[in-house]
């Protein structure tokens, strides 16, 4: 019978103690026998305003202590029938963001070759780029959940292709994600014309502005966009910044009238049963939020979606 790794419990080691791993799971240097891997890639290189992602990861793990292992809400237990770990970081290059991407790459081509599904932690949203590649090259095009203040479609940014802010036009010039299973929920706030967001709408991708959203459940939302994905596999993309700022204020580019945490946890809850095949939770950033909060409320999106994996069971 397999023994699953369990998060070490607040009654046998204080929540304030023990291992700085995600929900103090064990710390792993192998991915064999791994059904998720959970990672951390401390990376802010490719952000375009606001830096501080790099210390994404280590708050996230922090803030994730005071989780417990079973959903209250949903009946999920995911430690029950999947074998999880915190893998670490990725070794990224501090002063180079071309490699830090190829690094990303590689690591999740490992990764996905030992059978992983990996969940990962940013890090700005450039990370999601080299996902995608290595993703799609073990899968195919993928469906697409992107959760976002941002579509994210630029063509360039200073000169350059691949930042945090180009991530789903490369996807989509890559053949990285289908078009019409892509959807982007929560953008919202200024732009410089209309095409920011109607031209990824030309290419296929379905869009559901945040002010579309306000004071909305977003249980049918999810349900049906888990209706219109279907079997096909899928990614979850989910930037911090999708929620309002007077919730999550530590994030690099914050945009007012955004989503709330019950919104994020209908729309996560009603993605069940859908064919996961990876996820990350990106721009998070601690020094603009002293508190710690944006960190907590991220750790537990990121539980959420280990929540919603194939092959979690409920009690």
């Amino acid at each position: 019978m397999t023994e699953f790794n369990q998060p070490i419990s607040g009654n046998d080691l204080a929540r304030f103690s023990g291992p700085n791993t995600f929900m103090r799971l064990p710390q792993v240097d192998s991915l064999a026998g791994l059904d998720v891997a959970v990672l951390g890639i401390p990376m802010d290189i490719g952000t375009s305003w606001r830096s501080g992602t790099r210390f994404g990861p280590k708050q996230i793990r922090s803030e994730s202590a005071m989780i417990r292992p079973y959903n209250m809400a949903t009946f999920a237990a995911p430690f029950d029938s999947l074998q999880i770990a915190d893998i670490g970081d990725l070794a990224i290059n501090t002063f180079s963001l071309a490699d830090s991407l190829k690094i990303i790459k590689e690591s999740y081509d490992a990764i996905l070759a030992q059978g992983a599904t990996p969940a990962a932690m940013g890090g700005d949203h450039s990370i999601t780029l080299p996902i995608l590649r290595a993703i799609a090259a073990k899968h195919g095009p993928v469906a697409l959940v992107h959760v976002d203040a941002h579509a994210d479609v630029n063509d360039e940014m200073f000169g350059e292709k691949e930042t945090h802010g180009t991530v789903f036009r490369r996807a989509y010039e890559e053949g990285l994600i289908v078009p019409d299973k892509t959807f982007q929920i929560g953008i919202r706030g200024s732009g410089y014309a209309a095409s920011d967001f109607t031209e990824a709408k030309g290419w296929g991708f379905r869009q559901f502005p945040a002010w579309e959203l306000w004071q909305q459940n977003l249980t049918v939302t999810g349900a049906q966009i888990r209706k219109e994905i279907g079997e096909h596999p899928v990614y979850i993309s989910y930037d911090i910044d999708s929620l309002d700022p007077s919730i999550a204020p530590g994030t690099g580019t914050p945009e007012i009238a955004g989503l709330t945490t019950p919104q994020a946890l209908q729309l996560i809850h009603a993605l069940a049963g859908m064919n996961v095949v990876g996820c990350d939770l990106v721009e998070v950033s601690p020094p603009y939020d002293p508190t710690g909060n944006t960190a907590l409320t991220a750790a537990n999106l990121l539980f959420e979606m280990l929540c919603i994996l194939p092959g979690v069971t409920s009690r």
